[in-house]
């Protein structure tokens, strides 16, 4: 167990996955690709992170929502494979920001997420990415993420 113990280093805690909100998969397996549903800033069955980003002073409040977005896409993951070992390469990031007319920081909040997926996974972490700033998401999330990921083994 590898990456739970790099998780335990870091002092990241997985919770159980949240079920779907909708009419969707959290994760679609697709030979040994793995597709991860977006995920949005939720703890505990309730939204932490609200609100459209609209200055530099925002910026830190989208970091922490698009890393609790990473901790429920790997909490989708854990609950579909069992077992993080398995993700062999995240392959593709794409976060959707909320945000005022004139933010244009999206790229520095979906760090946060690639830089958190570095430091869990390593070189497997690094990924390709899209950052996107979006007028409105479900619920009033300030920041949603989807991935892309490969496994070792099949389903």
């Amino acid at each position: 167990m590898k990456v739970e113990k790099r998780l335990n280093e870091l002092g990241i805690s997985i919770p159980e996955a949240s079920p779907p909100g909708a009419m969707y998969v959290p994760v679609k397996q697709v030979g040994n690709i793995l597709f991860v549903s977006g995920q949005i800033p939720i703890r505990d069955g309730h939204v932490e992170f609200t609100g459209k980003l609209k200055s530099d002073d925002d910026l830190e409040h989208g970091k922490a929502a698009a890393r609790l977005c990473v901790i429920n896409m790997l909490a989708a993951l854990k609950d579909y494979l069992k077992d993080l070992d398995r993700v062999k390469n995240i392959v593709k990031l794409q976060a959707f920001v909320s945000s005022d007319k004139g933010f244009d920081k999206q790229h520095l909040v979906a760090n946060a997420a690639s830089q958190m997926l570095y430091d869990i996974f390593g070189e497997a972490g690094r990924h390709a990415r899209t950052a996107v700033g979006t007028n409105q998401l479900p619920m009033d999330v300030t920041v949603e993420i989807e991935s892309i990921v490969e496994i070792e083994g099949g389903p």
